[in-house]
């Protein structure tokens, strides 16, 4: 069944705006979802103006006024902030209070079951956190705003190669201490589950070590022994396909070469260094674990080229038909449960 998803406009200050509009002349990413754009009407036509795109777009102010059938993509208006107020590239508080409000509204409609999935433009933590953030990034708000318990995180996705972090926005010197056999666990079994939304039906997932060399058998660390490996075996009693750890600087490798689908890093800069050599102009961030997909271009809001028609929509591209799929994929299992119950 095709589902209906929501395009929430990036900071308006970076390159999310002209991102959105070239997005939607793309034939393929019409015809793979009903489209909801949470945007400031001003917002978006600026965008447009900028892409040199030109969008009949209905504007509404609730999405109950949208009518799928007559028209697949809708604007929902919700004036947060005047761009002739703000300066390309230069970072706004005023805007990250308008990426939230935007946000926030997809968000609760996604969690009532209104809406199947999320694509966003870039947004800058920055400027959110100025404008009252107060979790460590987005996803954990996402998380926070519709009151979901269990444990989200970042995916990031590099044509078919999937890198998932046992720990994301925090400090270098704290990751150590962060570790435990519980946390490796859930990491390896949200990666499991995530890769199966997302059609894998057997994933293969490599774990990485912590430390040069897997710590050398205990001379450069002792995590892989007394934490990472205890997990994997335990991740492995859950009947999830799973090995290692494996060293950091080969195991990336392994996933471009098709051994594993996705690797599980214990930090963030771990797996993101390598995924994003792998293929920057392709990455796809999947924020995953609550009840409904969201995705992400991979990249951020690229102040250095706001406002000047240089940017390659091709990653937002693959984060929306990502999520397009994943909303379809669940629909799908949806209908044939109730069926089976029937």
């Amino acid at each position: 069944m095709k589902p209906t998803i929501a395009l929430v406009q990036g900071d308006p200050t970076g390159i999310g705006p002209e991102l959105m509009a070239k997005l939607l002349a793309l034939d393929e990413v019409r015809g793979a979802a009903n489209i909801a754009i949470f945007s400031d009407r001003r917002v978006f036509e600026a965008g447009c103006r900028t892409a040199g795109i030109s969008h009949d777009v209905p504007v509404i102010e609730d999405i109950e006024e949208a009518d799928f059938s007559a028209n697949p993509v809708w604007l929902i208006d919700l004036p947060a902030i005047d761009p002739e107020t703000l300066t390309p590239g230069r970072l706004s508080r005023d805007a990250g209070a308008a990426v939230l409000t935007w946000f926030g509204a997809a968000l609760d409609l996604c969690a009532a079951g209104v809406l199947d999935g999320l694509c966003f433009m870039p947004f800058n933590k920055d400027a959110m956190h100025q404008a009252g953030l107060d979790t460590e990034d987005e996803t954990q708000w996402a998380r926070k705003r519709i009151g979901h318990l269990g444990r989200v995180s970042e995916f990031n996705v590099i044509d078919g190669m999937w890198n998932a972090r046992v720990t994301s926005h925090v400090p270098h010197r704290e990751v150590a201490g962060l570790l435990s056999v519980d946390e490796i666990v859930a990491s390896i079994a949200l990666a499991d589950r995530t890769l199966k939304a997302a059609g894998f039906a057997r994933p293969r997932i490599a774990v990485a070590a912590l430390n040069p060399h897997a710590g050398d058998g205990g001379n450069i660390g002792r995590e892989e022994i007394e934490i990472i490996a205890p997990a994997v075996e335990k991740a492995r009693a859950l009947q999830i396909g799973v090995d290692g750890p494996f060293p950091s600087d080969t195991l990336y490798i392994k996933v471009r070469d098709g051994q594993y689908d996705c690797a599980v890093s214990m930090y963030h800069d771990q797996g993101q260094i390598a995924i994003k050599l792998l293929g920057f102009h392709m990455g796809v961030s999947v924020l995953s674990g609550l009840p409904f997909p969201m995705a992400t271009p991979a990249h951020g809001t690229a102040f250095d080229i706001a406002g000047t028609n240089k940017a390659n929509v091709e990653p937002a591209r693959r984060a929306f038909l990502m999520v397009a799929e994943m909303g379809r994929n669940r629909n799908d299992a949806g209908a044939e449960t109730a069926r089976r119950r029937a």
